[in-house]
């Protein structure tokens, strides 16, 4: 009988000692992560997001990716957290939905919070990126930089270098000796129309370049002039680099990678040209990594990984892509040389040897705050583009 009850003592202590490894391994097992992208960005950054699964396979059982609008997220997202759910575990965005997520606190403070996952971070980026990095507040981590642009693009076969403009004046002179040939996208729904937009006060040295309101005035007078001999502004990039490409167009305003990728896509011929503003200062862009607020802790210890994963420079020698974004890295150091052999051909057949000096030559600056932007969207859509944005 003692030796009967040692048994069953024994085989419920091995029992309660299997349910508990079970347990533990369970929760060990590799997570899903679900990823939600605002701004275009798994073009820069899948490939980095499946390294590191392919390296932790026992940390990431599986990343899922969907696409949506910038505006709907944060309204998703809250709705999201008053019911206790939790289905999204990371969202790339521009600077639009971050700044929305920021002002109706959505997102999960990274830094300094959680610096210790992110080791040296801050001192990483380079120094145009590092001001970018600052729009996030500590609630994200920059992953890709571009100064942008404005800059302007043309069909040399209709435009002689010679005559293409170096300032908003000539552009003007341009356009009315040139009618319906110059053309440019909505800037609420347009990188190179939002560059063109955040450019112009400083191109046309206006009061305050970061008060669209009560700062712009020698903008909003230029804009109206510039109407008159602009046919109508399409809603998105894509159809002004459809009609350029075409033909149909000779003159569009653009910014670094609407000009490179295009062209290695086929949309536009790729002996078209780019030109910049003897005064310009780029308009910088930046795209960044957010954590909603309510991901379990489980997820949480992986995303922090594979956040810091993704700002190493293997990872982000893969954003130069094909010059989507370029150049794509935000950290220093990461040269093209260092790109995937693809990326290296398209920026060697497809990129600019000009850009690198005029990045260094010429200022940057951070965009509109979130705030600021909307209204100069708003003044935008009322006050020149009315009656021709489609």
């Amino acid at each position: 009988m003692k030796h009967s009850r040692i048994g069953r003592r024994i085989g419920c202590i091995a029992a309660a000692l299997g349910f508990s490894l079970m347990a533990t391994a369970s929760f060990a097992d590799p997570v899903s992560i679900n990823i939600v992208d605002v701004a275009g960005n798994l073009a820069l950054t899948k490939a980095g997001f499946e390294a590191f699964k392919a390296k932790y396979p026992n940390l990431v059982g599986n990343i899922t990716y969907t696409n949506a609008p910038a505006p709907q997220l944060p309204g998703k997202i809250k709705a999201m957290q008053a019911a206790g759910r939790s289905d999204i575990d990371l969202v790339l965005t521009g600077t639009d939905a971050l700044s929305a997520g920021i002002e109706q606190n959505l997102w999960l403070k990274l830094l300094p919070d959680q610096a210790a996952h992110f080791p040296g971070v801050l001192d990483q980026y380079a120094p145009a990126p590092r001001k970018m990095q600052d729009l996030a507040q500590g609630y994200g981590l920059e992953v890709v930089y571009s100064p942008a642009g404005p800059l302007l693009e043309y069909n040399p076969d209709k435009v002689a270098d010679k005559d293409v403009p170096k300032s908003p004046q000539q552009l003007l002179a341009w356009c009315k000796a040139h009618p319906n040939q110059f053309i440019y996208a909505r800037p609420a729904n347009s990188g190179p129309g939002r560059a063109w937009l955040m450019g112009l006060p400083y191109l046309l040295h206006d009061k305050n370049p970061q008060d669209p309101v009560n700062g712009w005035a020698n903008t909003w007078a230029f804009l109206k002039q510039l109407n008159e001999c602009v046919p109508y502004y399409p809603g998105g990039t894509s159809a002004v680099m459809k009609e350029l490409g075409e033909g149909t167009r000779s003159m569009t305003v653009t910014m670094t990678g609407w000009d490179i990728n295009p062209r290695a896509l086929g949309v536009v011929p790729g002996n078209f040209k780019v030109g910049r503003f003897d005064d310009m200062t780029w308009v910088n862009d930046a795209q960044f990594m957010v954590i909603p607020k309510g991901v379990p802790k489980d997820k949480l210890d992986v995303l922090y990984k594979l956040l810091d994963f993704m700002m190493q420079p293997a990872q982000q020698a893969m954003t130069y892509d094909d010059g989507y974004f370029y150049p794509g890295p935000a950290i220093k150091g990461v040269g093209v040389d260092q790109a995937p052999a693809h990326s290296q051909e398209v920026i060697k057949k497809y990129g600019r040897p000009e850009y690198d000096k005029w990045i260094a030559d010429r200022p940057n600056v951070v965009p509109l705050s979130a705030d600021a932007m909307v209204k100069a969207f708003h003044k935008w859509d009322t006050d020149v583009g009315a009656q021709k944005t489609q």
